[in-house]
């Protein structure tokens, strides 16, 4: 009975590492991640592409109401895995560090300075008595010094940058397609195709463009663009991956 008394006590502390030195809350904080809808990211050499899986639970709920892509600044574009209203705060304080930095030193903020602005505020929600961490991660992808950087935010308040990189439900399957299928030289095309398929591979190799959300921030113009259900729909209609919707009973 005592030896559950203290593990429920470590279970319970944020502050408290157990014996073999782990924080149980910063574990429980990345299962919520895995429960999350997966999002990927991938660096090409002509930019960053973001795609997610924004599954529509009603076919009341407005789709475009699920926000998992953030523009966080016109070069940097942020996905998330997790709790949304987590992700919304992260990506808000973002957001003001962007703009902190364009008022400051009069240029735009560097995406691994950013992404470690971040990640240093997670951090502190791992050492406060009181509060939890965040049961979210983030990727954020952008164009630093005219160069593509792709970085991924740990519930921890690690950051580590990829060339490619899933998060999420299904990461282990996601993560293997993108090892086997992933190329250096590819171009943003190239990235989304694969982003796309990636996607698929977890979804009967098919996809609805409502379900789906896609972005890139291109190298040669430094920009954030997302896209809109009609071009997602063009580019899986062009890789063949476009699932046809089940016609309802009459």
């Amino acid at each position: 009975m005592q030896g559950q008394a203290q593990q429920q006590a470590y279970d319970r502390g944020i502050t408290i590492f157990s014996p073999d030195g782990r924080l149980y809350q910063v574990e429980y904080a990345r299962e919520a991640v895995k429960r999350g809808t997966a999002s990927i990211g991938i660096r090409t050499a002509g930019g960053v592409v973001l795609a997610v899986d924004k599954r529509v639970p009603s076919p009341l709920l407005e789709d475009s109401s699920v926000e998992k892509i953030h523009k966080a600044d016109d070069h940097i574009g942020i996905a998330s895995a997790g709790h949304v209203a987590d992700a919304r705060q992260l990506i808000d304080f973002a957001r003001r560090q962007a703009q902190v930095n364009q008022l400051r030193y009069g240029e735009p903020i560097g995406v691994e300075t950013l992404t470690k602005n971040v990640t240093d505020h997670i951090q502190q929600y791992t050492q406060v008595g009181g509060a939890r961490p965040f049961g979210v991660a983030l990727i954020v992808g952008g164009i630093e010094n005219g160069e593509p950087r792709l970085f991924e935010t740990d519930p921890s308040g690690t950051p580590y940058e990829w060339k490619a990189l899933a998060v999420g439900a299904d990461r282990g399957e996601l993560q293997n397609y993108l090892e086997d299928n992933y190329e250096e030289g590819a171009d943003l095309d190239g990235g989304i195709a694969l982003a796309l398929d990636a996607l698929a591979s977890v979804n009967e190799e098919s996809l609805l463009p409502e379900e789906v959300g896609l972005a890139t921030v291109d190298a040669e113009t430094e920009s954030f663009e997302q896209f809109d259900r009609d071009r997602i729909e063009e580019y899986l209609v062009e890789n063949e991956l476009l699932a046809e919707e089940e016609e309802e009973d009459e």
